[in-house]
């Protein structure tokens, strides 16, 4: 959706002003800054993953630029949780200021200062639980517990001399958690009797009616696949799943099987989670992945990373017979996470392949073997009902699900007029009760490829897609300086066409034609000289061949 993007006023004194980095229009990149009196504060930092039509690119993260030179005014990070899309931008945050303070409860930091380490950075952080209070600056912190697919996940409502603001992160409302550890209603509805001016509420789910299936659901079918399997049983999920791996682990306990965990990132977050006591291992069923091979099929379980159908995961490089697990038949492979919006294409691919291995796949579309982290629309309702915020804005969704969630506050009588739905970069400010928009940043999408952050371009990505999908074509055409006349050439390279390389040699002809025309009209620039080999050989392979491929003259004058 194309914005007009405008700057905002002058923030005035006493006033606060909230500006959603990420995570407004896409499933990713979460990221919110509040501003008072000259201080900022951030709401998680987290990393959108990348889509097919972004080939190359490892990560994509929230734009920093309106918070580049203001370094130094920012008083903390508060993380709600320790998934990638929460927390993922941190480290390239902190090499901007390696002491900006990180708040969070324990497993979160556990899992940051995990990911901080590989990069070199020693944090400052600062451990909360739910209950506590924190003081940064002009902003008052409360902490509460909500449920969700990771645990130790916190809402945070944020006091200020503005007003207040509760950003509930990632949340459900599971009655029967894994660990116990519910939503806490009841301190929803002791901030909403202190008045909630701005909720900033999850909005993955909006559009789905009802309630979330409790997370207990899915041990019993894990445990029947298992049964039910001869050979071997991979179960691919996300790497920081705790719930979902404590189910695997006791199902393969049930069964009589072990687990050994696969993917670096699996191992490195499982070993933290057990560690401090969130993941509970049965005796004997965890074994190191090197001391698997004398294990029957059937008494062993893979738990791998690779749901989503990432290229270099582990589930991709069994698909592709580039791993020492083989999936074959009389094995199942279970898909235990959801399908986030842009990966469909990937995943069906990763389903396909494992079906021409043999392998028996089953999915959250014929099992059910997932549940979702977030609040359906009947949660939400019973949030807004017990909250009675003044002012809405959505967050953490696509459109529709931000249009959807906005749906729901208007329904429990919160008038359109304060419902705000916008998008990354929109800017918010809150005083006296009241919110309205007044700015809406030009925001970019900065690409991590390898070692190199932000430098690739749209352009760039255009042309990876080009090469991917057209192929590409060099021509190298050695010319006399003086005359314009062609010595050598052309030399024609083609990559990517499943046509034998003598096709060029009807092109040929044209090109000499076209080099000559213009040697005889005086040209003997060799910029102009290859715009016009370009030209020549782009008209002839898309009459031709029907194809639009990258074209690389280059006309040497000798």
């Amino acid at each position: 959706m194309p914005v007009t993007a405008y700057m905002p006023p002058k923030l005035k004194k006493g006033t606060l002003r909230v500006t959603p980095i990420g995570g407004l229009g896409e499933i990713g990149r979460n990221m919110t800054t509040f501003e008072i009196d000259g201080k900022i504060l951030i709401v998680d930092c987290g990393v959108l993953f990348p889509e097919e039509h972004q080939p190359g690119v490892d990560l994509i993260l929230p734009d920093f630029g309106p918070i580049k030179d203001r370094l130094q005014d920012i008083v903390g990070v508060v993380l709600t949780h320790g998934h990638e899309d929460h927390i993922g931008a941190v480290p390239y945050l902190l090499r901007l200021r390696q002491d900006i303070p990180l708040i969070g409860s324990g497993l979160t930091l556990a899992l940051v200062e995990a990911k901080l380490k590989e990069h070199r950075i020693k944090p400052y952080t600062h451990t909360v639980k739910e209950g506590d209070t924190e003081k940064l600056g002009p902003f008052d912190l409360e902490f509460i517990a909500v449920n969700h697919s990771i645990p130790d996940a916190l809402a945070v409502f944020i006091r200020t001399e503005a007003g207040t603001a509760l950003v509930t992160g990632d949340f459900k409302m599971d009655q029967l958690p894994l660990d116990g550890r519910i939503t806490d209603l009841r301190a929803f509805a002791r901030v909403g009797e202190e008045g909630v001016d701005l909720f900033l509420p999850d909005s993955t789910n909006a559009e789905v009616p009802g309630f979330t299936t409790p997370e207990r659901d899915i041990g019993p079918v894990l445990s029947s696949v298992m049964a039910k399997t001869k050979g071997q049983v991979i179960v691919a999920s996300f790497s920081s799943h705790v719930h979902r791996v404590q189910q695997v682990l006791d199902a393969a306990y049930e069964n009589g099987r072990r687990v050994a965990l696969l993917g670096r990132s699996m191992v490195r977050n499982m070993t933290i989670a057990a560690e401090l006591g969130y993941l509970h291992v049965p005796e004997g069923v965890l074994v190191d992945f090197k001391k698997t091979k004398g294990i029957p099929d059937n008494k062993i379980v893979f738990m791998s990373t690779g749901s989503q159908g990432e290229p270099m995961a582990v589930l991709s490089r069994m698909v592709n017979q580039d791993h020492q697990v083989e999936p074959r038949e009389g094995d199942t492979v279970i898909l235990a996470s959801s399908l986030i919006p842009g990966n469909e294409n990937a995943v069906y691919r990763i389903i396909d392949g494992l079906t021409k291995l043999g392998a028996n796949v089953v999915h959250k579309g014929n099992a059910k073997v997932h549940v979702s982290g977030h609040a359906s629309a009947g949660e939400l309702l019973y949030c807004y009902n017990i909250l009675k915020p003044k002012n809405v804005l959505p967050v953490h969704g696509e459109h529709r699900h931000l249009f959807a969630n906005g749906k729901l506050a208007n329904q429990t009588g919160v008038p359109e007029k304060n419902t705000i739905l916008g998008q990354d970069g929109i800017v918010v400010d809150l005083r006296d009760g009241v919110a309205r928009e007044v700015g809406q940043l030009d925001l970019k999408f900065v690409y991590v490829d390898g070692k190199t952050v932000g430098e690739i371009t749209e352009d760039d990505l255009r042309d990876r897609r080009v090469l991917g999908e057209e192929g590409f074509i060099s021509i190298l055409v050695a010319i006399d300086g003086k005359t314009g006349r062609i010595i050598s050439g052309p030399q024609i390279q083609a990559k990517g066409f499943a046509e034998d390389v003598r096709v060029f040699d009807k092109v040929k002809p044209k090109i000499v034609a076209a080099i000559n025309e213009a040697a005889d009209n005086g040209v003997r620039d060799t910029h102009a000289l290859n715009q016009i080999v370009r030209r020549t050989m782009g008209r002839w392979v898309a009459t031709s061949l029907r194809r639009r491929p990258m074209i690389v003259p280059m006309v040497v004058a000798a």
